[in-house]
């Protein structure tokens, strides 16, 4: 840790805490957050009961996300009351948008910072415990963090995020994420392999680089189809994994970079949201229900054992029993082998919630939800069944939650798999043949295992 030796540190001794909600582009920020407050002298904590500073790093994607830190927040209330002394702030993308409801009401905080304010977060702090309110919600049209070394909170050492962008450019019709998060840009590429290859250094063996739409990345002449092939070239015992990409930016040429490089884990998130063209059009995601097949059809050709998740939003606005039809023969015809499945909710602010009516009654987004929800358990379980009696390389990343005396880890197409532990260890790499399966997980033999 960098420490300034010329000037007191104004947090020395103090304990922190930082509870994070929504997607991994949170956990990485956490990871950010964690490292400037250590640079004031912070100290980070996992126990809330012990913390001076309580941080909720918050997500603002649907409204269910709000209302659990809303709960939250009034849940900690008590912490207040007892603990006068104790500091409270709201980071992240719920900061950015309701600055003013959560500084004042019942539940008012003391600090809230938008994404692009974390390396003011020292001054904020410093602020509210002055008896202020400690508030910086400016977007930044250049901040990246490059310059800031994560603190790794992950236990098990095997596994990190590395944020390559942020912000966003696509304005889809539902999303709030480019009025909270601001325009994309892209972090120098040199910087982004020297934190792979330090983590490889330091015993990781898996690198999941982020952004809300890395595929459009592009630092100077590299783009994102580069960028995987430098971090992959750091070692072939590094896996590297991204999330999550835009299906009208999956390009050819990232997907024969991931062909020729076995590292490059066969494994792809591309959310399509609908599977019909008019209700993309409606929700201006630039590209067709044609458009997407045509994008599966070249990761089959190439990668044929490639996973394949996507995201999918079931009434939108003005979706028919027709549209709703085309995402369920979609989802058929992609077979995919998980999905992130979610009613829409209206986002204050979105294009959307300006110009686009939210008609379809909750009743039929409720069953039309659990329509999607249910066969894409079944085509998940299709898809563990096809791994029955396969081989897979797995990364181990810890202990099976179920029994110490098995192992758990992911294969490239990012599934689990729990086998007996033998003498193998937290980072190692097995070759395991799978045996059978439940709707979620793998279960297997080891067979040989590969040096780490």
């Amino acid at each position: 840790m960098e420490i300034n030796t010329l000037r007191p540190l104004h947090g020395a001794g103090r304990k922190l805490y930082v509870e994070t909600y929504g997607c991994q582009m949170n956990v990485g920020d956490t990871e950010i957050v964690v490292a400037v407050m250590q640079r004031e002298g912070y100290v980070h904590t996992e126990r809330i009961d012990e913390a001076d500073v309580i941080l909720l790093n918050t997500c603002s994607i649907r409204d269910n996300a709000e209302q659990r830190i809303r709960g939250r927040l009034a849940e900690l209330k008590r912490c207040r009351r007892e603990r006068p002394g104790l500091v409270v702030g709201v980071i992240g993308c719920m900061a950015e948008r309701l600055k003013e409801q959560l500084l004042e009401g019942a539940h008012g905080v003391d600090v809230v910072a938008g994404p692009d304010a974390y390396r003011d977060l020292p001054r904020l702090v410093r602020q509210a415990e002055a008896g202020g309110k400690g508030v910086n919600v400016l977007l930044s049209a250049e901040e990246t963090y490059a310059g800031i070394a994560p603190v790794r909170l992950d236990r098990n050492g095997v596994s990190a995020f590395v944020s390559i962008m942020r912000g966003c450019d696509n304005y889809c019709a539902y999303c709030v994420v480019p009025y909270t998060r601001g325009r994309e840009r892209s972090r120098d590429a040199a910087t982004v392999v020297a934190e792979a290859r330090s983590l490889f250094e330091n015993g990781y063996r898996e690198v999941t680089l982020l952004g809300q739409n890395v595929n459009s990345y592009r630092f100077g002449e590299v783009g994102f189809p580069d960028l995987v092939r430098r971090v992959a070239e750091i070692s072939p015992l590094l896996r590297v994994r991204f999330a999550t990409s835009h299906p009208k930016d999956m390009s050819d040429r990232l997907l024969d970079t991931m062909a020729s490089m076995p590292n490059i884990c066969r494994a792809i998130h591309l959310p399509a949201q609908s599977g019909s063209s008019s209700m993309l059009a409606r929700m201006n995601r630039k590209y067709t229900r044609a458009w997407y097949l045509d994008r599966i059809a070249a990761i089959r050709q190439r990668m044929p054992d490639c996973a394949v998740t996507t995201d999918l939003i079931a009434g939108f606005s003005g979706e028919t029993a027709e549209e709703h039809l085309e995402t369920l023969s979609l989802m058929r015809e992609v077979g995919y082998d998980f999905a992130y499945m979610f009613k829409y909710s209206e986002r204050p602010g979105t294009f959307a919630s300006k110009h686009l009516p939210d008609d379809v009654p909750e009743e039929i987004k409720s069953r039309r939800l659990s329509e999607i929800i249910a066969l894409q358990n079944e085509l998940g379980h299709r898809s563990n069944l096809r791994d029955v009696g396969r081989e897979f390389e797995v990364l181990v990343e810890g202990t099976s939650k179920r029994d110490e005396r098995q192992l758990s880890g992911r294969t490239s197409q990012n599934k689990v798999v729990v086998f007996d532990r033998g003498t193998h260890r937290v980072g190692d790499y097995v070759r395991v043949r799978i045996t059978g399966c439940t709707a979620a997980t793998l279960f297997g033999d080891p067979i040989t295992e590969q040096g780490n």
